[in-house]
């Protein structure tokens, strides 16, 4: 299966039908670590909103197929943050998750960890 067939628009995200569960985040670069929050997740289906993010290693939309080819994730939509909260009103998630903060606190992780090697 083409795994970006689960990446919607946001005009088809709206339109998912409850229970669906919410997990947002910059997922850039994806890590094993975003697969295991992922799949925390109790309720399905899984809609993942990819953010925008400053300063990005890849593009919003490569990291949404990224993200749609790991087998937790049902659905994909790439929005802002304004977006999410239009999202959160209309779908009134079971679960909602937000991994942004873990996202940049292991991107941080990773830029020292590639500094430390560089300095070695």
């Amino acid at each position: 299966m083409d795994t970006r067939r689960k990446i919607l628009t946001l005009a088809a995200a709206l339109e998912l039908r409850p229970p669906v569960a919410v997990a947002t985040g910059y997922f850039d670069v994806l890590r094993a670590e975003d697969a295991r929050e992922l799949a925390r997740v109790r309720h399905h289906p899984l809609l993942v909103v990819v953010l925008p993010l400053a300063n990005e290693i890849l593009p919003q939309r490569a990291r949404a197929e990224l993200v749609a080819a790991l087998r937790v994730v049902d659905y994909v939509v790439t929005a802002d943050h304004a977006d999410v909260e239009k999202l959160i009103e209309s779908l009134k998630p079971a679960e909602f998750v937000r991994l942004e903060a873990a996202d940049a606190r292991r991107a941080s992780q990773l830029i020292e960890h590639v500094h430390r090697r560089q300095t070695s």
